[in-house]
């Protein structure tokens, strides 16, 4: 009797550890939840969006940087710890040139979103709504922001409070009529090259001022008006370097040369 009891204690437990698993195995990943909430658009050969149902953002800080959308530099911007940081250094010096920074309520779709669980980050890459933000011809702008989190947290996180923490930088936009139009308008430049249909809308960019970032040939009190005062300060000959928390500016005879 005490034989059959402890056999059907072991099935028991057997059958329920089985169900975990199977439970656990048909739980969508964070990176499909992510997907689902995110749904990216798909670009045209001219550098036009393609919107199929894609999900509208609007930009919630300053200072992403945004490149030509063929760039393979993406210049980043990092958010850790509810701070948003620029991205500086070499990558955005060499694409000052091209680059110019999405503004606080610019409209962008979801290009790409990847889910690094062991890195624990998730990089979120938008392209430009033009139609949405009153651009014409359209460019096609890219960006990215790089969401940094503690280690583990995103094996464990909800869905949702990721996406309240990706919301603080991009949250999704509720004015369904603008990306109705958005979708028509952009699906009129992929088959003509031209716009169709409804006025611009937005006019954002001529009204919100640039965030400022530290750039070469700055001087030590803008560096310092952009950044504050440094942690550390060293003279070596005629270079003089100022240390912050996650930066290291060098200047050359008064004005930046270097930024890392």
């Amino acid at each position: 009797m005490r034989q059959r009891v402890a056999l059907s204690s072991a099935t028991v437990l057997t059958a329920l550890a089985f169900s975990t698993l199977v439970a656990l195995a048909q739980a969508p990943s964070l990176q499909e939840q992510l997907a689902a909430q995110y749904k990216v658009v798909k670009m045209a050969g001219n550098g036009t969006v393609v919107v199929d149902a894609g999900t509208l953002l609007a930009v919630q800080k300053g200072g992403i940087i945004s490149v030509p959308w063929r760039a393979l530099a993406k210049c980043p911007a990092r958010f850790e710890d509810n701070a948003l940081r620029p991205s500086t250094g070499f990558c955005s010096g060499m694409m000052k040139n091209v680059s110019q920074y999405f503004r606080k309520g610019n409209k962008v779709y979801p290009l790409k979103i990847d889910v690094s669980l062991d890195k624990a980050k998730i990089s979120v890459q938008v392209v430009s709504c033009d139609s949405c933000n009153g651009v014409d011809p359209p460019t096609g702008m890219k960006g990215e922001v790089v969401f940094q989190f503690a280690k583990g947290y995103l094996e464990k996180a909800a869905a949702g409070e990721v996406e309240d923490t990706i919301g603080q930088v991009f949250a999704i936009s509720n004015d369904e009529g603008q990306q109705d139009q958005a979708g028509q308008q952009q699906g009129g430049q992929d088959q003509g090259g031209q716009q169709q249909g409804g006025q611009p809308q937005g006019g954002q960019q001529d009204q919100q001022p640039e965030p400022q970032t530290v750039q070469l040939g700055m001087t030590t009190d803008q560096v310092q008006a952009v950044l504050g005062k440094p942690e550390k300060m060293f003279n070596v000959g005629t270079k003089q370097i100022y240390v912050y928390k996650d930066v290291k500016v060098t200047f050359l005879n008064g004005k930046v040369s270097d930024v890392q």
